[in-house]
């Protein structure tokens, strides 16, 4: 595959679909969270398009658009319009849809990308525009049918320019893109109802080749992995067809999670297909700078910010990542550095036992409704030899599921380091005793320090892992020390 990799080279673009957490939909009054909800409730005369009703702009999505435009780095257009998008899909019953096609609301930005090696990828974005959504059929072997709920809801599609050249850098790019609308308050962000949609556009070409390749965009993807593993199917795909001498098809694909692969759906409309045309029932959104810096200082801390807030702690983008999956996490461990840089830094680690190891490595929220004061004290308990550090996860799951205060944890788990002398001592002496250690015992007079590492697993075995392991290596030293000299 390397040797593939050397000869071509693949470009990619995203087009992301975010859905705005607003309490109504873009052009209605009906509920915006279709989640978990019977079908054909969430919806207005106005979704299901019947005759004379007119759409009525909701102020808050305009809002929302433009707190995204703040975190996606870019300018925001003084006017901007709503345009008609013709097409025929039985889930969108007006016969069009209402976008920005010509005026959209978000000009040209910039994404910066983490990357796992350390390095990161830049993302032009080209706009960003508010549109509503259709909503979705199911299919029941010889029928289908229509469910309006989300018909109307309010989103922004934020298209990328095709500056992304490898799976990885597309998934760091939509991780990046998830992060930026969530920790702005652009979104829910929940991937599992498709709060945010992935559409990848994907072409291959000869390395050094002037023009790019014909190419395949690939339709709704929800999570980041699955973002990484259609691009490298697509990649291996279309280079297969330019080997075999074959064409690469512009069209639209599906992804089958279960399978790994794409599927051919329908061939790709270009603009003139939708027959575009201005919206005579909405007046254009006019913005002045103080109204969109108004808008825009509602905007919350984003992921950067946290990143040089964290900074001095030193975490390696694994535990970063794990903090930055939510924002309440990285919240809570800045908010923590201020007070107790250590306790920060035990509690991002802690944190980064606590993220789902699933498909997107999404953060599980348990942990961060723990007291500061609670996190504090847990990380004393560690600095005082009250815990080891194995025993201390143990209570911060506790106290992730169930809260409470640590030492009581501790406690009632019978967790807490025996750090009494004189109780160490009596283990230490039961353990120098036994014929089992008299191995190890030589072996350390004889210059092989690292035998104390026996003893020391010993004494904790026979405390049941209350003895303090440090003070239980010291006392071993000490005791064969004595026993030297005599």
């Amino acid at each position: 595959m390397n040797d593939v990799r050397d000869k071509y080279e693949m470009t990619i673009g995203i087009e992301c679909h975010v859905q705005l957490d607003t309490i109504s939909k873009l052009f209605s009054g009906a509920d915006n969270d279709a989640r978990d909800k019977d079908p054909n409730v969430a919806t207005s005369p106005i979704d299901f398009g019947l005759p004379g009703m007119l759409p009525v702009l909701n102020r808050r999505a305009v809002e929302l658009a433009v707190i995204a435009g703040k975190a996606l780095g870019a300018d925001i257009a003084h006017v901007s319009r709503f345009d008609r998008k013709h097409y025929f899909y039985p889930d969108l019953p007006k016969g069009y849809q209402i976008s920005q096609m010509y005026q959209p609301i978000i000009l040209a930005g910039k994404v910066t990308a983490p990357l796992p090696d350390g390095s990161s990828v830049e993302v032009r974005i080209h706009h960003a525009h508010l549109e509503e959504d259709a909503g979705k059929l199911t299919h029941h072997g010889t029928f289908s049918l229509v469910d309006l709920n989300r018909a109307g809801t309010p989103l922004i599609e934020i298209v990328s320019e095709p500056d992304i050249h490898s799976p990885a850098e597309a998934k760091a790019y939509a991780t990046e893109l998830y992060r930026l609308m969530t920790y702005a308050g652009v979104t829910k962000g929940d991937l599992y109802h498709g709060n945010m949609r992935f559409d990848v556009n994907i072409s291959v070409a000869p390395k050094g080749a002037t023009e790019l390749g014909k190419r395949a965009e690939v339709k709704n993807l929800n999570s980041f992995k699955s973002v990484e593993r259609a691009a490298e199917y697509e990649f291996q795909r279309q280079v297969e067809l330019l080997e075999a001498g074959e064409t690469v098809v512009q069209e639209t694909r599906g992804w089958d999670d279960a399978t790994g692969k794409t599927s051919s759906q329908r061939s790709k409309e270009d603009a003139q297909d939708y027959r575009y045309m201005p919206d005579p029932d909405i007046p254009p959104i006019v913005l002045t700078d103080e109204e969109i810096a108004r808008i825009q200082a509602q905007s919350g801390r984003l992921p950067n910010e946290y990143r040089e807030a964290m900074a001095p702690l030193g975490f390696d983008a694994t535990v970063l990542q794990a903090i930055l999956s939510s924002k309440d996490r990285a919240e809570m461990v800045s908010q923590l550095a201020e007070r107790s840089p250590s306790a920060a830094r035990r509690a991002g680690y802690w944190l980064q036992l606590d993220t789902a190891k699933g498909d997107d490595e999404l953060a599980v929220d348990e942990a961060v409704s723990l007291s500061y004061d609670a996190v504090v004290t847990l990380s004393t308990m560690v600095d005082e030899n009250e815990l080891s550090s194995t025993a201390a996860k143990q209570v911060w799951r506790e106290m992730s599921q169930s809260g409470g205060d640590p030492r009581a944890i501790a406690e009632a788990k019978n967790l807490l380091q025996v750090s009494d002398e004189s109780a160490v001592l009596e283990v230490v002496d039961a353990v120098l005793t036994d014929p089992a250690s008299a191995q190890s015992i030589a072996d350390i007079r004889a210059g092989q320090e690292k035998a104390i590492g026996f003893l020391v697993g010993q004494v904790m075995k026979r405390s049941q892992g209350k003895a303090n392991p440090a003070l239980a290596g010291e006392l071993l030293r000490k005791r064969l020390a004595e026993t030297n000299e005599s």
